[in-house]
């Protein structure tokens, strides 16, 4: 090299010892820095809530036995989960982030979005809710007129009001708030949970999906698929007017002629597993079809209501004659109830159909009649809910269960142009939990003056499911599973618990 080649900024030459001189000390500098992140002692390592660096772990599984409970990493605060989904992006400007400031510019374009074209088009001016916002509990939690009974038990929930997300589209929106990504093929975050932690019952699945009255949601089997991880994780949907098909005995076999074949199965199953002991799938498949056969007797007794008191019926509005929908949506979530009780670890409930009455008339995506199709949703999903919560607390499982309710995300604070109804926004909108290891009553994030971006403490969908499974004693960057030369995680590379949120 000549002068001007070998010339560095600063005005220094480096020769070649002085090039392998600086080549050693920065490969020691990198051997310095993975030793110290490997053993936690970096500063942004240590700041970083949930975040480590031990391997990841991978669960103990009885392949014969793949619902068995496991132990968690570490000490939860939660052994219960029940999460609530409202299908269709419920808008949180007319549920739970009260904007005064909202209301005063009702009418006026919104400031620098006067040719913001979102989901659908263009936006129209800002719109106030058509509800009013009151203080609820001791708290004084504002909360709106359209879920009063939800508001009763403000002091028992902890709003997240910075949710953001990656996609404004209902199908990779529910697929990223169930999954953690925005395609298909993922497992949902009841199939890592019950992958992770197994089930207290063996008579009933470790993860029960419960479908609104009217069906499931967009993506449906998504929302409790177990993706790549082994089927046995996949979470198992009934309810109680929509039994698991295929439960009930075989028409004209008697129940002890069943039995008996049954028995004579198993006991050819098991003469072949002798033979296979290593066929893992072999083992997976004998243990499904007895888990199905004990079902027939714990499924039917565990939808069967008939034995609620009327004083648990009218708590959560089920005995409502005028309001079918809301009285079958509040017996889901006794269902949901009872579940917990018998020691199901997952209970996901929607609220919300995409497969029967079209766009908004039987979910929350209200983009052209808010108001009129708000007024019908609000009430099927109110008085159940808050409903579900008294009854756990009364009888003691709040203490060990987190509840968790969402949506894929948020809604406008503008009218959409030539409509009466809010377009889609991933930017900001709110979620809630309530339960074991949150603060109540508490708010923590926020979005603008006018609900349309989050401001502070911008929370991700990856925070949200690094922190229910820090909840439920599980570390996010060490519940992995190997696929396809990777290893996967709920959080992908992303995440960080929320501290802030937690007793």
């Amino acid at each position: 090299m000549n002068g001007n080649q070998n010339q560095l900024s600063g005005g220094h030459l480096l020769d070649r010892r002085g090039f392998l001189g600086h080549m050693a000390t920065g490969i020691s500098g990198v051997a310095l820095t993975q030793m110290l992140v490997r053993d936690g002692l970096l500063a942004e390592t240590q700041r970083r809530a949930g975040v480590s660096s031990a391997p990841p772990i991978q669960p103990a599984i009885d392949t014969a036995r793949p619902h068995l409970a496991r132990q968690p990493h570490f000490l939860p605060r939660a052994k219960n989960i029940v999460v609530i989904f409202c299908s269709g992006a419920t808008s949180q400007i007319d549920t739970f982030d009260y904007k005064p400031e909202l209301i005063r510019q009702h009418g006026r374009p919104l400031p620098g979005g006067e040719d913001l074209v979102t989901f659908q088009g263009k936006q129209g001016k800002l719109t106030k809710s058509h509800w009013q916002f009151r203080p609820r509990g001791n708290c004084g939690k504002m909360i709106s007129d359209l879920v009063p009974e939800i508001g009763s038990v403000a002091d028992e929930l902890c709003f997240i009001h910075s949710m953001t997300t990656k996609t404004n589209s209902h199908g990779p929106g529910e697929n990223m708030m169930s999954t953690g990504f925005r395609f298909d093929g993922f497992p949902s975050l009841g199939g890592w949970l019950s992958y992770a932690l197994g089930s207290f019952n063996d008579d009933l699945p470790a993860f029960v999906a419960i479908p609104d009255p009217r069906g499931g949601p967009q993506m449906a089997g998504n929302n409790w698929g177990s993706g790549f991880l082994p089927a046995a994780f996949q979470g198992t949907d009934f309810n109680t007017t929509k039994p698991i098909h295929n439960l009930a005995h075989p028409s004209g076999i008697d129940a002890t002629t069943d039995a008996h074949w049954r028995a004579f199965l198993k006991n050819i199953n098991q003469r072949h597993l002798q033979q296979f002991p290593e066929d893992t799938d072999l083992a997976a498949r004998i243990n499904s079809y007895e888990l199905a056969a004990r079902m027939q007797l714990s499924v039917p007794e565990v939808t069967d209501l008939s034995r609620e008191s009327q004083h648990v019926l009218k708590l959560y509005g089920a005995d409502d004659r005028q309001n079918k929908l809301k009285a079958a949506f509040a017996r889901n979530c006794i269902l949901a109830r009872r579940l917990v009780e018998r020691g199901v670890r997952v209970v996901q409930l929607f609220n919300g159909s995409y497969h029967q009455g079209g766009e908004g008339v039987s979910n929350w995506d209200a983009h052209k009649l808010i108001f009129e199709q708000y007024s019908k949703h609000g009430p099927v999903l109110d008085q159940p809910v808050a409903g579900l919560l008294k009854d756990l607390k009364q009888r003691g499982l709040l203490e060990d269960t987190l509840v968790v309710w969402t949506t894929e995300f948020g809604r406008m604070p503008t009218f959409q142009q030539g409509s009466i109804g809010r377009d889609h926004n991933p930017d900001g909108f709110t979620t809630w939990m309530a339960g074991a290891g949150v603060k109540a009553p508490f708010s923590f994030g926020a979005t603008d003056e006018l609900s349309y971006k989050a401001v502070e403490d911008v929370v991700t969908v990856h925070d949200f499911h690094a922190t229910i499974l820090h909840l439920l004693g599980l570390d996010h960057q060490r519940l992995s599973f190997y696929h396809n030369g990777i290893e996967r995680r709920l959080t992908d590379v992303e995440g960080y618990v929320i501290e802030g949120i937690l007793t």
